[in-house]
């Protein structure tokens, strides 16, 4: 116990008296605004090519859309999130003369990642919604994409909110491998103080707890978000 108390010295002596807790909330910051960011990408994205997947394929342009949805998706669900922000960073934006801060590159590239899940995901929503939705949509002369955008797609979301809440938690620990390409995350911001006090237990232990601290917050807000829109479902 004694043993521990000092590191637990060690530790709050360069977290606090030596300013380590600034890089701390950099890195938290920087952790919560790639992954906000990247889900807002991805839900995006993943609602566009669901919409895309569900529709009907009668002409050889949506064949063709079709099929550039599914390469995106097979190609960024195939390869690990790691690989894509390294390809990414060290070798497409060079070749392409394009010098973006590392912070932009991993909310791009985590973006894109989300999009190819939440793509499936809202597919699984949107073809949950019963079809008479869509029908009395047309019947009232509404377009496909109008119905699509205003009645099905937000059913479709009430329906898959769990699993978005699980895509975001998913994006927040995944965050932790942005270090790959200098960015700022609490990986190395507790890495930096585990390096310079030479004692890595107590950083890393506090650096899990943030992170099971804010997963348990992202559930607790889900069920919260659960909760209220069955209300709103029982008041209909």
């Amino acid at each position: 116990m004694g043993n521990f108390d000092k590191k637990l010295k060690v530790f709050w002596e360069m977290f606090y008296e030596h300013g380590g807790y600034t890089k701390v909330v950099t890195g938290l910051y920087n952790t919560v605004y790639i992954a906000v960011m990247g889900l807002a990408i991805g839900i995006i994205i993943g609602t566009i090519i669901a919409i895309v997947k569900v529709f009907p394929k009668y002409k050889r342009l949506p064949r063709i859309l079709d099929a550039i949805c599914s390469f995106y998706v097979n190609l960024f669900r195939g390869s690990p999130v790691v690989v894509q922000l390294l390809v990414a960073y060290y070798v497409i934006l060079p070749l392409i003369g394009l010098n973006l801060p590392a912070l932009y590159v991993c909310v791009l590239v985590f973006g894109l990642n989300s999009g190819a899940y939440v793509s499936e995901i809202m597919r699984g929503g949107i073809m949950s919604v019963d079809i008479g939705q869509m029908e009395a949509g047309r019947a009232l002369g509404l377009s496909y994409g109008t119905t699509m955008l205003k009645i099905v797609v937000p059913q479709a979301i009430k329906n898959i909110l769990p699993t978005l809440g699980n895509e975001f938690i998913a994006l927040i620990k995944e965050t932790s491998v942005v270090s790959f390409v200098g960015a700022a995350d609490l990986y190395v911001a507790f890495n930096y103080i585990g390096t310079n006090s030479y004692e890595f237990m107590v950083p890393y232990l506090a650096m899990a707890l943030i992170y099971i601290t804010m997963v348990m917050i992202i559930a607790f807000l889900i069920k919260i978000m659960e909760r209220s829109l069955r209300k709103s479902d029982r008041r209909n």
